[in-house]
């Protein structure tokens, strides 16, 4: 019932920012959180960035300083800026929003897009 459009990945050098948006719609009401996934080749999944619909922030410890989620609940949109980038960012990041269910919290996910940082 929901869907995620990712969009602003891209190649940029190291050091460099890149702006991730994503658009949600659906039964965007029921989520009570989004944020944003990434995994590298050889890398297990990574949480990067999480924000609530109170505005609670988390950030992996390697995204912190560097990274900043935004939301911005009128235009459905959520955003992660990414600043100071290292070749270790490289990897198909990942939106997604989720929703209290049944004993269990579901998951929604977006198509991925890649971000390759180059030294």
């Amino acid at each position: 019932q929901v869907q995620l459009v990712e969009s602003g990945g891209g190649s940029v050098q190291d050091g460099g920012s890149l702006r991730l948006s994503c658009a949600a719609s659906g039964n965007i009401l029921s989520v009570n959180v989004m944020g944003w996934y990434r995994q590298a080749p050889g890398k297990q999944r990574e949480l990067v960035a999480s924000i609530t619909t109170t505005g609670t922030t988390n950030y992996a410890d390697s995204a912190k300083g560097r990274f900043a989620i935004s939301r911005d609940n009128a235009k459905n949109m959520m955003y992660l800026q990414m600043n100071s980038l290292e070749p270790e960012d490289t990897a198909v990041y990942y939106c997604y929003a989720q929703r209290p269910a049944a004993f269990y919290n579901y998951k929604y996910w977006g198509q991925g897009t890649q971000v390759t940082v180059s030294s």
